[in-house]
């Protein structure tokens, strides 16, 4: 396999958006939250170089809200250009919303509109969607909310018993009323989108993939799967996020045996997050709630400039406004929106 370029550590600031669609292979270290990010475009090695799956992750205000995407849009080229700085601004826009359903139905009313003003020679004359995983990490509660979009479930690897297991992690029927849900981005207008939360402990990880990692197959013409991958995980053993990754990517070479190449290994885009919790969380106090209120209020007037990013203000609700000055008021559930 080629050698992906290797970024040193990057910690996020508050109120950063960081990522894109380009090859990386990098730790991230957020408050409350490490994650380690390789993602390499299909035969495209190079540091310029820019695939299909899209990657973003931002940081809150105050430090208390990280939020990870993965998307993988159908095509290359110009259309996933446009669709990776779409979102960039709309994770940006909704970076101190706690609650991620705002988002999703935007990202898909995005696509929508992507795909409507694309070239139809730019998109090869079909449909333009992405699938897509969406986790929204709290760090006063360790609770990982993730929504998935036509995309394959993430893993939630943790010892129970004794034992390590690597679990599909499904989304949490919403009763949406017989409309269409969970469908990729883009497909049917007004999709809504079950919620999967989990509740981190401290070895705890979450894998988040492209389809591309279980559609691997071995000599026999067989696909390792979305169960195969959760048993594979359940085998690594802990160590460093990238340890865990190289092991990853290493076990599913053994499994897939002798071939051509191991450029061939992937037959499409290639994207892994790994996450796990960190002691980096912010201690709620006045002093933290008047530094969030700066930076959005700084950002704000930033966002007036030509070229500028979104404004991004906080949920109407008492852990969203208050949370950051008060840490009672951070186990107060807000009412789901519908």
């Amino acid at each position: 396999m080629p050698d992906v370029p290797v970024d040193s550590t990057h910690t996020m600031a508050c109120m950063e958006v960081w990522g894109g669609n380009r090859a990386v292979e990098t730790d991230v270290v957020m408050p409350g939250l490490d994650a380690r990010l390789y993602s390499r475009p299909y035969q495209r090695a190079g540091p310029t170089d820019a695939g299909g799956d899209i990657h973003f992750i931002t940081s809150c205000a105050s430090g208390r809200i990280a939020r990870m995407i993965i998307a993988d849009v159908s095509g290359h080229g110009a259309p996933v250009s446009r669709a990776a700085d779409a979102l960039r601004r709309l994770m940006r826009r909704h970076s101190n919303h706690i609650d991620q359903t705002r988002l999703l139905e935007a990202l898909n009313r995005e696509f929508e509109q992507i795909h409507d003003s694309s070239d139809e020679q730019d998109r090869g004359g079909s449909l333009l969607f992405a699938t897509a995983v969406v986790a929204t990490y709290f760090a006063p509660t360790d609770e990982l909310s993730i929504a998935c979009a036509g995309h394959p479930r993430p893993i939630h690897v943790r010892r129970t018993g004794g034992v390590v297991r690597g679990e599909l992690i499904e989304p949490v029927s919403r009763s949406i009323d017989g409309g269409p849900s969970d469908l990729p981005l883009g497909v049917v207008e007004g999709t809504r989108f079950n919620i999967a939360s989990v509740t981190l402990e401290p070895d705890d990880a979450v894998v988040f993939y492209t389809d591309s990692l279980i559609e691997v197959q071995d000599a026999q013409g067989r696909q390792l799967g979305q169960r195969g991958l959760a048993e594979m995980l359940a085998g690594i053993s802990a160590g460093s996020l990238a340890d865990f990754t190289q092991r990853l990517i290493a076990e599913i070479n053994a499994w897939a045996g002798p071939g051509p190449g191991d450029s061939t290994l992937f037959d499409d885009d290639v994207t892994i997050l790994v996450v796990r919790r960190n002691a980096r969380k912010p201690a709620p106090s006045l002093r933290l709630g008047a530094l969030s209120s700066w930076r959005i209020v700084r950002d704000a007037v930033r966002a007036l400039r030509p070229g500028g990013l979104p404004a991004t203000f906080p949920d109407w609700s008492l852990r969203s406004l208050g949370g950051a000055m008060f840490g009672s008021l951070n186990s107060a559930r807000p009412r789901e929106k519908r």
